[in-house]
């Protein structure tokens, strides 16, 4: 008997490896066909065909995952696959054995859980959990993330739902899910979830927002900070609506004169004003939020005010020149004296300059910002930020001395402009020059831009939009 046994595991392991070798070999051809000569029809047939083929090969690796994280189960101890390599969790040593990201070995393991087939104490198989959902994967015809979804939202409501009721709602899941996108079948799962157990919403949400958390580190070798968080669902939606209604391609500079318009464009509509990528202005617009409510918290003068102060040591002398290196509050990466002189304009960090020896000669006045008055009155005349085609709101907005502080540049209407932050950062390390004239800002735009180099007035006051 034992012979036998052992015959017939040899067999199947001689029929895996050949049948691995024959679909690598397979489709280590199929990498190398070109697709450059191939017609519409050809192209759009193919990519269908290898992404059914992809399905294919994410079973069998859900599969194995799953059969992994069950042979390196807690209970058999030392005695665990994943033990036994040296890895304290089985999502470790799948990491380690196929060099995919430790996020997706975890879920490839929690996905063949959910859809493994299962023993009883005495050896004997039970039912998949999930059999549709497992029949459909290992057929090619769903793909994995729409079937991690019908089997999550499922086993949350099978607390109280029943067989019947879950059949159901697996067959109709299954169903859609072999001709609907991933995303609009896991929308659909959440929804009979709550049909199956509407009561069970309010503790859910409880318990996502038990979850949410932001974190920041330290900056990165090219002196970028990352940072990264879960948000709970309303504030994921309003969020989503804030950068949305922000960053809508749609979106188009209003208020614009034709003077406003760059050389060789006719209209608005024509105008490409801003460089940004889509997530470079999502940044943007976080930051604004950001700023408006640290803004907002004050009732004194001044530009933002929390309950944390951030200061930024500078050489008077580089301060002046605008040139030589700056330090902010904990943060490694030192920034330029430059940056230092724009976030000084009304960022709501303290300056201090300090003498070539380290020593303290001054520290920013409050005489240097602008009034809670004189914003308002900024805000009257410029509308928000006045760069031309920018939508951002005064609150988000700093006020810019046009003749610098450090040159003696007054506190006053006359001498500010309302500028976000991004506008703010283009004007002093740009090539664009901004005046005052009779009151009004003016902007000088580099010769690349207009080559007849003309000032142009700038802004959007309340008073002509309400006229």
């Amino acid at each position: 008997m034992l012979f036998v046994s052992s015959a017939v595991h040899t067999l199947v392991m001689t029929t895996h490896i050949e049948l691995l070798e024959a679909a690598h070999n397979a489709l280590a051809e199929l990498a190398r066909t070109p697709v450059e000569g191939m017609t519409d029809e050809e192209v759009c047939e193919f990519a269908g065909t290898i992404e059914g083929l992809g399905r294919l090969v994410d079973a069998s690796r859900v599969i194995a995952a799953g059969e992994i994280a069950d042979r390196s189960r807690q209970t058999l101890g030392s005695e665990g696959l994943a033990y036994r390599n040296g890895c304290s969790r089985p999502a470790y040593f799948l990491e380690r054995l196929t060099r995919i990201s430790q996020a997706e070995a975890a879920r490839r393991i929690r996905v063949g859980r959910e859809l493994r087939h299962r023993s009883a104490l005495d050896g004997s198989p039970l039912p998949a959990p999930w059999p549709l959902v497992s029949a459909s994967i290992e057929h090619g015809e769903i793909g994995i993330d729409a079937a991690a979804a019908i089997a999550k939202n499922l086993s949350d409501a099978s607390l109280v739902a029943s067989p019947e009721q879950l059949a159901v709602a697996e067959e109709r899941l299954v169903e859609q899910a072999t001709v609907l996108s991933a995303d609009l079948v896991a929308c659909q799962a959440a929804a009979w979830r709550s049909a199956l157990d509407p009561d069970g919403s309010q503790p859910r949400l409880e318990r996502l927002r038990a979850k949410r958390r932001f974190t920041i580190g330290h900056e990165t070798i090219d002196g970028l900070t990352p940072f990264s968080g879960l948000a709970e669902p309303v504030f994921a939606a309003t969020l989503r609506a804030a950068i949305g209604e922000r960053t809508a391609p749609s979106r188009r500079p209003r208020f614009l004169s034709a003077d406003d318009l760059p050389d060789g464009v006719d209209s608005a509509d024509d105008a490409d004003f801003d460089p940004r990528s889509r997530d470079q202005r999502s940044y943007d617009v976080l930051a604004g939020l950001l700023t408006a409510g640290i803004r907002a918290d004050s009732a004194t003068s001044g530009p933002l005010h929390s309950t944390a102060t951030v200061t930024v040591v500078v050489r008077a002398s580089d301060l002046v020149a605008e040139k030589g290196p700056a330090w902010l509050d904990d943060v490694r990466e030192p920034i330029s004296a430059a940056l230092a002189a724009e976030i000084g304009c009304d960022s709501g960090i303290t300056l201090i300059g300090v003498g070539d020896k380290g020593q303290p000669l001054w520290m920013g006045r409050r005489e240097r910002y602008f009034t809670a008055a004189q914003r308002k009155a900024l805000a009257l005349r410029d509308g928000g930020c006045v760069w031309p085609g920018c939508k951002a709101p005064p609150s988000w907005c700093h006020a810019h001395h046009v003749v610098s502080w450090q040159q003696n540049g007054p506190t006053d209407i006359d001498n500010g402009v309302l500028l976000c932050s991004f506008h703010h950062h283009l004007l002093h390390a740009g090539d664009y020059r901004m005046r005052m004239v009779d009151g009004l800002p003016q902007l000088l735009e580099p010769r690349w831009i207009d080559p007849r180099q003309q000032w142009r007035p700038v802004g959007r006051p309340r008073w002509s939009r309400a006229a």
